[in-house]
């Protein structure tokens, strides 16, 4: 049960440095072999769409040009639930299925119809990740962002 504990607890974690935009620390919570993908089932295509698919390095090098990206500046703040931690026999690793909401606060009107300071839904999906489990800490090996959504707006080059 510990070993679950730790896993939740990272998986946690990751969701506060990811609220605040703590690129670096998020990193620091995933191993050196690090794999990240994005991606959405297409029914009218019947076929996985994949929006982003870097290693560790390839994210530290996005997360480093964010700044210089003409963005919206909304902050997207997410919902995180772990559904379930399943660690394996040797307790060296573990996979989680996590439910995400992640809302976005508007900072200011650029659509007619969403007022500055509303808060709206950005996406919905879940967390497919494989954790390593070493000296009472877990670090990501393995994070699939599955949606629900098939149409992402501004921002979502950011990591979710």
């Amino acid at each position: 049960m510990e070993n679950t504990n730790i896993v939740r607890d990272a998986i946690y974690r990751a969701t506060m440095l990811l609220d605040g935009q703590k690129w670096d620390q998020w990193l620091d919570l995933c191993d050196d072999d690090f794999k990240y993908e994005i991606k959405s089932w297409s029914p009218e295509i019947n076929y996985d769409m994949t929006y982003l698919q870097l290693d560790r390095k390839g994210l530290a090098s996005l997360v480093k040009l964010l700044p210089m990206h003409n963005t919206d500046h909304s902050p997207l703040t997410r919902h995180t639930t772990v559904y379930s931690v399943d660690v394996a026999e040797d307790g060296k690793t573990a996979k989680a299925v996590s439910s995400v909401v992640v809302y976005q606060t508007m900072l200011d009107g650029i659509n007619s119809h969403i007022d500055s300071g509303e808060s709206r839904l950005f996406l919905v999906g879940k967390y497919i990740d494989t954790m390593s489990i070493e000296d009472g800490k877990a670090r990501f090996l393995n994070r699939e962002v599955r949606l629900e959504n098939r149409r992402l707006d501004k921002g979502s080059h950011w990591p979710i």
